[in-house]
This record gives C-alpha cells, structure tokens and sequence, in this order.
C-alpha cells in the first residue's frame, strides 16, 4: 500500500508512478482507512511533499494516527518532494512512525515544480516542463530501489532533525488563514471550498471566506482557482504562476 497527500499532483503522479511499477495501490490520505492490515512481504510506502523542511501535518497525524499492522517482512518508505530541500523529513516521519510501533526501512528524495510560490517562479511553462522530465528520472532510478529494497536514507540535500527547533514556528506563522486573500475576479465556483483537506474554506454569500485560523498551507485552493482570484501575502503568488501536475 502507498499513501500519498498530493495539493497540486507531484505526490499523486509519483505514487501512482510506483504502485503501477511494482504492481501495488496508491491511495490518497484524504481517502485513507486508518486501520491497514498488512499482507506478508507488502510494501507500505507514504509519499509526502515537504513543506518548511517537514512534513505537512496532515501526513504527520496519519502517520501517529493509524492503525497499521505489520505482518512479517514488509518495507517501509518515505519519498519526500521538494523544491530545495526535503529538509528533515524523513527522520520526522522516522520518529513519528517509530512512536506507532512501525520502522521506517528507507528514505528517498525527488525535486519536483514546488507549489510554494511565495518563493519559486512556476510562470515559464518550458522551464516547469524540464523539472518535471527530470523529476521522471528521478522515479525511475527510486523504483529501482525499491524493487531491491534498499535501506537507509538516501535523501538529499536533507538537514538534521534540529532544524525543526526554527522551522516549526515560521511554518505556525506562514499556515495563518489570514495571509490568504480574494481578489474580485472570483466568480463564487465553491472549488476552494470543496477541496480544501481541511475544511478550512466555507462559501458564504457566493464568496469563499476562511474559517479557520489556520490551514494546511497546501496551497490547492490557489492553484485551482479557475480565475486565480486566490492569493498569499504580498502578491510574489501572482506573478509566479498556478501550477498542477500535467498528468493529474
């Protein structure tokens, strides 16, 4: 079984990528059973983007939450997308799922368009293209891995698991509803609404209004907005682009 949380498709692509590969399931973490009983010798993969060099909390709970039993045999992973970094996520995920009784066999990395486009220019549509050829490689070559069912943790360029002691408040800060804002091109569609992975959006009056303080910073409304009306902080958003995965 392979879990994936996917806002824009990077995740979603390279899970369904793997499981088609190795003859197994993708299933998404808003869809998930939280109680898995695993087959002899089934793998149990988690793909994840990474956000603020951790992970997002939505895969950070499944992870603590579920009741996953193991049956002998079975190979866990991690493959962490980033944009500069898959930071120290996988020796979170490590932990987490140490607590739930579950050893994490290996960790792997992909660079991929990072959706975080405060920061990244996703506006040229050739340059999106060429990562998304090379973030093809990369799935490729940790296909290869898992097949062979290497260990340990081969993510690059990753950082140590204190970072979090400084991530954790900037990601806190950056995830406030507050630093999200509407602009007048909004048509009332209620996509946003619909989709948000945590119920975050509620439509009132045809309008899209945030109701809760924080959100999962996923940017999935932003992204999927038909009319871009969506955007974060200072406007970087507006002139860096949408982006989703070309085959979701």
């Amino acid at each position: 079984m392979i879990y994936y949380f996917s806002a824009t498709g990077n995740c979603r692509h390279t899970a369904k990528r793997i499981a088609e590969a190795i003859g197994d399931r993708a299933v998404s973490l808003e869809e998930a059973d939280y109680n898995l009983i695993l087959e002899k010798d089934e793998v149990l993969g988690f793909v994840t983007p990474t956000y603020f060099w951790e992970l997002p909390g939505i895969v950070r709970h499944f992870m603590s939450d579920a009741e996953i039993t193991l049956n002998g045999d079975n190979y866990t992973f991690l493959i962490s997308t980033y944009g500069t970094t898959p930071g120290c996520s996988a020796e979170e995920a490590r932990k987490v799922l140490a607590e739930n009784g579950i050893l994490l066999d290996a960790s792997y990395s992909i660079k991929m368009p990072d959706n975080w486009t405060v920061w990244f220019d996703l506006s040229n549509p050739e340059k999106v293209r060429m990562q998304n050829r090379k973030a093809d490689d990369a799935i490729r070559k940790v296909i290869e891995r898992i097949r062979k069912r290497d260990l340990g943790n081969h993510q690059k360029p990753r950082a140590p698991y204190f970072v979090k002691t400084f991530t954790d408040s900037a990601f806190e800060s950056a995830r406030k509803t507050s630093n999200l804002h509407l602009e007048d091109t909004c048509i009332g569609c209620g996509l946003c609404a619909k989709n948000c992975p945590v119920s975050a959006i509620e439509m009132k009056d045809s309008r899209p209004v945030w109701v809760k303080e924080q959100c999962e910073l996923c940017f999935r409304c932003l992204h999927h907005c038909p009319k871009f009306a969506i955007q974060y902080g200072n406007g970087a958003t507006k002139k860096h682009g949408q982006y989703v995965h070309p085959e979701t």
